[in-house]
């Protein structure tokens, strides 16, 4: 008997997925993790952009100090450049942390691809694991320490630390070289610029795994 229907069309078993919806599967599922591992490499690419800026600008520093010690050309010097650092810092934070949004997106696709694949396979389940299971809940973002740990975490802690080494300058400047002064706002400008980034990146979680959950 002709296993075909009245268009024309193959008569496909019950439970059987079309060839041409496994093909489909397949293919998308191979370009998110193409787009994950740029996502991956956009980031690691921006994290080290920025800590070579860092590490040459402080060497710069280091320079004029020994050059002028701390006369009027290391402030002003280190007032242009401490500020602009942590700049850079800020918009690579940002940007980490979009990449790193949307590679939690990807995943999640990649997660309802596997979730067809053990619909028509089920006995594949025992030997694959399901990444959906590892990602962050939606709308609790993510735990105190991981926000650390992210790429973003970390390009947020060293520009607090370039916010509080610029604004400790700044008082030193200002207080006529007071070491007091300049240790006490820089520490407080750096904890301040930390828990003002942490807080945003652990909202933007919150925010972006809603979105991509459909919540």
């Amino acid at each position: 008997m002709d296993n075909t229907d009245r268009g024309g069309k193959p008569d496909h078993a019950d439970g059987d997925p079309h060839p041409a919806a496994v093909t489909f599967v397949t293919t998308e599922h191979f370009t998110l993790q193409g787009a994950r591992s740029s996502t991956i490499a956009e980031s690691t690419g921006r994290a080290s952009v920025f800590l070579g800026a860092v590490s040459g600008g402080l060497i710069a520093l280091g320079l004029v100090v020994t050059a002028a010690k701390t006369g009027v050309a290391f402030y002003m010097f280190g007032l242009i450049l401490l500020p602009t650092l942590a700049f850079v810092g800020l918009a690579t934070f940002h940007r980490v942390l979009q990449s790193g949004i949307e590679d939690l997106a990807y995943m999640r696709r990649i997660a309802q691809l596997r979730n067809y694949y053990f619909d028509h396979a089920p006995e594949l389940s025992a030997y694959l694991l399901n990444p959906a299971e590892s990602l962050p809940t939606p709308g609790l973002g993510i735990g105190l320490w991981q926000q650390f740990v992210t790429i973003a975490g970390m390009i947020g802690v060293i520009t607090a630390v370039l916010a509080g080494s610029a604004g400790g300058l700044l008082a030193a400047v200002v207080s006529g070289h007071s070491l007091v002064a300049a240790l006490v706002t820089g520490g407080v400008v750096a904890a301040a610029a930390l828990a003002g980034l942490m807080r945003y990146q652990n909202s933007a979680w919150i925010r972006g795994s809603r979105a991509v959950s459909g919540g």
